[in-house]
């Protein structure tokens, strides 16, 4: 935990997204609590003819950092991705990134398309959305939950603000906060968009969610909303 201005944020997400996150909080002053819910790791999988696609779509540096061997022969795909975390990682590991969308991957794929890029391969974890129309989703990564003690909800109470990076960490925030008999209404959370503050559903004390999936976005959200 770092000495702050008094805001107090819980960084959910896995790593090593999670240090990033708590980084980036912890320089804006806030006090930082890192407790990640899960893990990830890489799965094995064939990589496709690259003939078949017009581009890669990119939804989590995850998938960038777990993909191994099997992205070595679609790297000649441009890369459609969604959040210029993403992009960067894409960058870094020598891919040609053509389009980064910050509107989910809805936007993404309507960028896309109006790049004639109708065909997309998308690198994604396990626990993957359903396909869009246009897509093939390939899963290359696995988030699995982490253990949490029992009663370990109960400091977020203590005005803490919980930040959620997905859909699948806030349903699994909310498991473990009725798990503990934690009073959802004594708990606050700031997530990455509206799709993610609705899988945590209803009775907290406060929930908002920011205008843009970026931590700069969300860290602003908790420090004009905070308590």
């Amino acid at each position: 935990m770092t000495a702050g201005s008094g805001k107090r944020v819980a960084v959910l997400r896995p790593e090593p997204g999670n240090a990033r996150t708590a980084e980036r909080a912890a320089a804006r002053g806030f006090d930082v609590m890192r407790l990640p819910l899960f893990e990830l790791g890489p799965l094995a999988w064939s990589p496709p003819d690259p003939d078949g696609f017009d581009a890669l779509l990119l939804t989590s540096a995850a998938a960038v950092r777990h993909a191994g061997p099997g992205l070595e022969p679609l790297r000649r795909l441009p890369v459609v991705a969604v959040g210029e975390a993403t992009a960067r990682t894409a960058r870094a590991a020598g891919l040609s990134v053509v389009a980064t969308g910050e509107g989910g991957v809805a936007t993404a794929v309507s960028l896309a398309d109006s790049m004639g890029l109708t065909r997309l391969l998308h690198l994604a974890g396990r626990d993957r959305m359903p396909d869009a129309p246009g897509v093939t989703a390939l899963s290359v990564y696995a988030t699995d939950p982490l253990p949490i003690a029992a009663g370990a909800t109960g400091i977020l109470a203590e005005g803490w603000t919980a930040l959620l990076h997905s859909p699948r960490a806030a349903r699994r925030l909310a498991m473990l906060v009725d798990r503990d008999a934690t009073a959802r209404d004594s708990i606050a959370l700031a997530a990455l968009g509206h799709a993610v503050l609705d899988a945590a559903g209803q009775d907290w004390r406060r929930a908002v969610a920011a205008d843009r999936p970026t931590d700069a976005a969300l860290l602003d959200l908790v420090a004009r909303t905070a308590d």
